[in-house]
C-alpha cells in the first residue's frame, strides 16, 4: 500500500510545470473495468523496447495483453478517462521464471509496459507524460455502463482504433487494495511509475470471464491483432468506485541496445508547449467494429 510518506505530506500543496496539485495526487468514486487476455509471449516480448523489460511468461508460457481503462471522477486535474494497453513485463536483466515473476512481484520489478495510453483532456497529457512519462495523448474515448454490460471506446484522427466490452460480475463485493508499476518509454529511458488502489471489485476468472476486444486498423493498435490474442480472457474486473493515490516517487533509466539508437523516441518536445485545458473531444461515433473483433 502507499509508502508512509505518503501520509505526512497529506493535504499540502505542489505546483510541477504549471499543475497545481492537493497532495497525495489522489482520484476517488470512479468507475473503472480490466481484463486479461494472453497472447504469443516471442511476438508480445518483441514490442518492448530495451533490453532491460521482458514480457511476463503465465504458466502455460504465454505472455498477457492486459486492458485498464478507469473513468476519473474526482482528480486533481478534473474529469478524464484514461485508456491503458499494456503487456504484463519483469524487469531485469533476463526474463523472470513463470509462476516467480507473479511471486516474487518486487525481486523480478513486476508490472505493466504501457503500449498506448489515450486519454481525454490536454492537462492529463502535459501531467502524465512531462511528469511520469507516461504515452499520454489525446483521443476520443467513452465508458459506458447498463446493467450488464461496461464498455470503452477509441478512436483517434476519425478512426476507430479500440474496444472492449466486458460482462460485469454479479457482485462487486471484493474489497481490493494493490499497489502497481506501470513502465514507459519517454526521451528514450525507461520510466517506472507507481500506483495504489484501495476499491470494492467484482472480478470473473476464466470461463466466467466474458469480454470483447476489437481491435481497429488504427497504427497506435493495429500491430497488436499479430501477436496471437486469445478472444477468451481469462479475467475481468470491474470496479463501480475506484480509490487511488499516483506516487510522486517515480524511477528511470537509460535503455540499452545491442546496436547503436539511430532513431529518437518521443521526448520533452511533445509536451512543453502544452496547456491545463481539460476540454474533452467529442465521443466515439464509429459503430462498424464487428468486423474488426478477435
Amino acid at each position: 500500500m502507499p509508502p508512509k510518506r505518503i501520509k505526512k505530506y497529506t493535504g499540502r500543496y505542489a505546483l510541477v510545470d504549471g499543475i497545481p496539485y492537493k497532495m497525495p495526487i489522489s482520484a476517488s468514486n470512479s468507475p473503472a473495468l480490466m481484463a486479461g487476455f494472453s497472447c504469443d509471449w516471442e511476438k508480445a516480448n518483441a514490442l518492448l523496447p530495451g533490453n532491460e523489460i521482458h514480457a511476463l511468461r503465465l504458466p502455460n508460457g504465454r505472455a498477457v495483453l492486459l486492458i485498464t481503462v478507469i473513468n476519473y471522477l474526482e482528480t486533481s486535474i478534473g474529469k478524464y478517462i484514461e485508456y491503458s494497453i499494456a503487456i504484463g513485463c519483469t524487469h531485469g536483466r533476463k526474463p523472470a521464471p513463470r509462476l516467480l515473476n507473479t511471486l516474487f512481484v518486487g525481486q523480478y520489478g513486476t508490472g505493466q509496459y504501457i503500449l498506448d495510453l489515450p486519454v481525454s483532456t490536454e492537462i492529463s497529457v502535459k501531467g502524465g507524460k512531462g511528469i511520469w512519462g507516461m504515452p499520454k495523448h489525446i483521443a476520443s474515448l467513452d465508458f459506458i455502463e447498463n446493467e450488464h454490460t461496461v464498455s470503452s471506446q477509441y478512436e483517434k484522427d476519425g478512426q476507430f482504433a479500440f474496444r472492449i466490452e466486458i460482462e460485469k460480475p454479479t457482485s462487486p463485493s471484493l474489497r481490493v487494495k494493490i499497489g502497481a508499476t506501470n513502465y514507459c518509454r519517454f526521451r528514450n529511458m525507461l520510466m517506472a511509475s507507481y500506483i495504489y488502489f484501495q476499491t470494492k471489485a467484482g472480478i470473473n476468472l476464466f470461463g466466467k470471464a466474458k469480454a470483447k476486444l476489437y481491435i481497429g486498423e488504427h497504427p497506435n493498435v493495429s500491430y497488436l491483432r499479430d501477436i496471437d490474442i486469445n478472444s477468451d480472457p481469462f479475467f475481468t474486473i470491474y470496479m463501480p468506485s475506484t480509490n487511488g493515490i499516483l506516487d510522486d516517487h517515480f524511477q528511470c533509466w537509460f535503455m540499452t541496445y545491442d546496436e547503436p539508437p539511430s532513431i529518437m523516441p518521443e521526448g520533452l518536445e511533445s509536451v512543453y508547449h502544452l496547456g491545463l485545458s481539460e476540454e474533452w473531444p467529442a465521443p466515439p461515433t464509429y459503430t462498424d467494429y464487428e468486423k474488426y473483433r478477435i
